[in-house]
């Protein structure tokens, strides 16, 4: 009986050493760099890769954006260099970027008193300065990574960013902000999109999503942004990340919706704390393109 165990504890300690060494799930590379770069007007980003796969063609690319309300946060944040750190320990290329903060010093803020036209006119600067970044390291050769493998990741309003720019370009407000690539996954922590409706077949890239269910900032579900009242200028219904994972779900589309139950807007942040887990979704659709579709409760790391 002894020797049985024994041989059961190395079979299982040899798989999770095997997933450990596993490019693009565990952490295989010590040695990272960071390289900043400007990528339009004063605009730039910080690019993170491991030194020993700074040549890799066949790497995808996360394009990261920070939140903050569109008036604050920073692309080198800590929560943000941590994942993109550990995402490029793992053999991610990173792109963490900056854009244009347009609600700082604004006395409406980005609440029920900000006119939900200002609102939509800050989701699409985001928009464009993502396709900026997003075309600027597309064509510059120096950048190692496969074109057809980028993947839009962001929080709170980085999240509203990434989610917009990835699945309304063919919403009126959106189609003519600049040439819309075909990403290939987003990652959404606490993100929300101008309307659901305009996620179709064709550009139901994969997801995966975490979100608090009682964040009263971006709604979860279906309702207004800050669940402002309709009687106040900053009435604006959005579809949050459940409603959207419900969306790829109707499409036979990939998606992973991890939900803190009773959790507020924390999880913005507190989302970056599953990097395993994202890692191993966009392992698995997009390297892999395996068909996932799962929802499930998550808590606090």
């Amino acid at each position: 009986m002894k020797r049985q165990i024994s041989i059961l504890f190395l079979f299982l300690f040899a798989g999770i050493l095997t997933h450990a060494q596993e490019k693009y799930v565990g952490q295989i590379y010590a040695d990272l760099v960071k390289s900043t770069h400007t990528y339009s007007d004063s605009l730039k980003l910080d690019f993170y890769s491991a030194k020993e796969n700074e040549k890799d063609a066949a790497r995808p690319l996360i394009i990261l954006v920070h939140g903050g309300g569109f008036s604050g946060g920073k692309r080198d944040n800590p929560l943000e260099v941590q994942f993109s750190q550990a995402m490029a320990a793992k053999g991610y290329a990173v792109a963490s970027i900056s854009y244009t903060l347009t609600r700082k010093g604004k006395s409406t803020g980005f609440g029920c008193n900000c006119p939900s036209s200002e609102k939509i006119e800050t989701f699409k600067q985001t928009t464009e300065d993502i396709l900026k970044a997003t075309n600027f390291l597309i064509a510059e050769s120096k950048f190692a990574f496969d074109r057809s493998k980028i993947v839009l990741a962001g929080s709170s309003a980085g999240a509203e960013g990434i989610l917009n720019t990835a699945y309304m370009s063919s919403h009126p407000d959106f189609k003519e902000l600049g040439t819309y690539p075909k990403y290939a996954a987003v990652v959404s922590l606490a993100g929300a999109v101008v309307d659901a409706r305009y996620i179709t077949k064709h550009n139901a890239i994969p997801g995966l999503f975490i979100h608090g269910d009682a964040d009263n900032l971006v709604p979860y579900n279906s309702q207004p942004h800050h669940f402002c009242s309709s009687e106040t200028p900053g009435f604006l219904p959005l579809d949050g990340d459940a409603f959207i994972a419900e969306r790829l779900k109707k499409l036979d589309a990939s998606y992973m919706l991890l939900t803190a139950e009773g959790g507020n807007h924390d999880w913005a942040n507190l989302g970056y704390a599953f990097v395993n887990e994202i890692a191993e979704f966009l392992n698995s659709v997009v390297n892999e393109g395996t068909l996932i579709q799962e929802s499930m409760s998550v808590t606090k790391k």
